[in-house]
């Protein structure tokens, strides 16, 4: 997409209609409602039981489908291992949600080899992005090759690139700079169907005709919350990705059979109770501070996507001024500074990727003022001294993972699953829980997304079809797609920090 800063509404949106075709992704199954989950913002006020066995059955099916395509996970392991084995290099690709689990997935490998620097992650914006969605990134393929060479991606290292929908540009221009670098083949991961994809997505035709390019497609289906990839498909890439990376030497069938009967086994309906706690707490104009220990990754994850989901205030800067706090923010117990905090979350130091001219966030000192230390708690009082502050604690228990909030307390079970598993139970843990306490806060209608944040083309894209689907259902007259941009962008420019687009530019359009 167009580079659209500095100008006003109406350029930006011609910039965008121009190159529309290119995000028009509504017939992608990953941007399709699922059939089972069309009342689950009527479940989550009120039949939250109901909601969290539904949203644990769809990760249960999307993991019982990712075991067709454990052979393929084999291969993948067998690549790595020969990688490694060779003295090459492994390097981790993704935008947002999958930036964020290839970030992850380097931690666990770092904390697992605290002397390797073998296996490298990076995402659409650099480490600051783990943080601070910078979603614009992704629309440029050119960004991906650049990132990539900047990382010394060199002749014999493996590129493994995630994109839940298949069509991210900045993946697919990291993904065919690799197979131009390296003899050893790039695998490019996905959850559409080829047969989907192809027929309507050039740049992922290339990819799949492109000979120099491994492709392993994982469906999985539509996502739970209407386009939300944070939940199954990046769940099940992290998995498979994970597999390959820390667990080569078995079997993949082994690990996904166990790992789906442990969360046949874990009885999720305590959260019932938390997500009423966490939601109360901010219709009551207070704010939460999780309190984490060993698990920080993987909650800051979950907490940094609520964001562009939900159209939320993102993480503040304990130095960035007198901006709007965040609902939440995130405090590793065992972190004493900023610096720390970072290198407890990503087992190394920080990157910054520095392109100043691209954008001044990817700057070291931008990413070195969100303060997730043990001092949050502090510093976050000291500028909102009016509300309190109340602790929601994740920390590891003796037999599992135990989660506290409000004298509430409960011990979620994980046996004795290695690492990448207790992480990914908490990971599909959370993400229930989040969209839960956003659904209690009204911030989607039934089960699509009508607070996202439209900060890339194919969100721009999603955003107009949300409300082309609201005037649909309100019984308005039929608007034309490019009446709907250009009436969102303008919406945009109005909007206040934390207001939803969506419903702005519906109810702009049936004033």
């Amino acid at each position: 997409m167009t580079d659209t800063r500095n100008k006003d509404a109406r350029q930006r949106a011609r910039d965008f209609l121009r190159e529309a075709h290119l995000f028009q992704l509504g017939e992608l199954t990953t941007e399709q409602p699922h059939p089972e989950t069309s009342d689950l913002a009527h479940w989550a006020r009120n039949d939250l039981r109901k909601a969290i066995s539904v949203l644990n059955g769809i990760d249960l099916g999307a993991l019982e489908a990712l075991e067709l395509c454990a052979p393929e996970i084999d291969a993948l392991a067998t690549a790595v291992r020969r990688t490694l084995d060779r003295g090459k290099r492994i390097f981790l690709c993704g935008c947002g949600a999958t930036g964020r689990l290839a970030l992850t997935l380097e931690s666990l490998w770092r904390k697992r080899h605290p002397d390797s620097d073998r296996v490298h992650a990076f995402m659409a914006g650099g480490d600051v992005a783990l943080a601070h969605a910078l979603e614009g990134f992704e629309d440029h393929p050119h960004y991906g090759a650049r990132h990539l060479r900047q990382m010394g991606f060199g002749d014999g290292d493996l590129l493994i690139s995630c994109t839940e929908g298949g069509e991210t540009p900045y993946v697919i221009g990291a993904t065919e700079q690799a197979a131009k670098i390296s003899s050893n083949t790039p695998y490019f991961l996905y959850c559409n169907a080829d047969s989907v994809l192809a027929p309507r997505i050039e740049r992922f035709r290339r990819v799949l005709e492109n000979s120099e390019i491994h492709k392993l497609c994982l469906y999985v289906g539509p996502m739970a919350l209407t386009g939300s990839t944070r939940m199954q498909a990046s769940t099940v890439l992290q998995l498979a990705v994970g597999l390959a990376l820390l667990h080569r030497e078995e079997p993949a069938q082994h690990w996904i059979s166990r790992f789906c009967e442990q969360l046949r086994e874990t009885d999720l309906s305590f959260l019932a109770g938390f997500t009423e706690d966490e939601s109360e707490i901010y219709r009551n104009g207070d704010h939460v501070i999780y309190r984490v220990r060993d698990y920080g990754i993987t909650v800051l994850t979950d907490t940094t996507e609520r964001a562009p989901t939900f159209s939320l205030v993102p993480f503040d800067r304990v130095n960035g001024g007198p901006v709007q706090p965040s609902l939440c923010y995130v405090s590793l117990e065992e972190a004493d500074s900023s610096a720390d905090a970072w290198a407890g979350l990503l087992n190394r130091e920080p990157r910054a990727i520095d392109w100043p001219e691209v954008d001044p966030r990817t700057n070291p000192d931008y990413l070195q003022g969100f303060d997730f230390s043990s001092r949050a708690l502090e510093l976050r009082r000291k500028r909102i001294h009016d509300r309190t502050h109340h602790e929601f604690t994740i920390r590891p228990s003796g037999t599992g993972i135990e989660l506290g909030l409000r004298g509430r307390r409960h011990e979620m079970p994980t046996g004795d699953l290695p690492e990448l598993f207790r992480h990914l139970l908490l990971k599909l843990t959370l993400n229930i829980h989040s969209t839960l306490v956003m659904g209690r806060l009204g911030r989607y209608e039934n089960n699509l997304m009508t607070w996202v944040l439209p900060t890339n083309g194919k969100l721009v894209d999603r955003a107009a079809r949300y409300v082309k689907h609201l005037l649909t259902n309100a019984g308005r007259p039929e608007r034309e797609y490019e009446e709907i941009v250009r009436r969102l962008f303008t919406e945009m420019d109005r909007a206040r920090p934390g207001e939803s687009v969506v419903l702005r530019t519906f109810r702009s359009l049936t004033a």
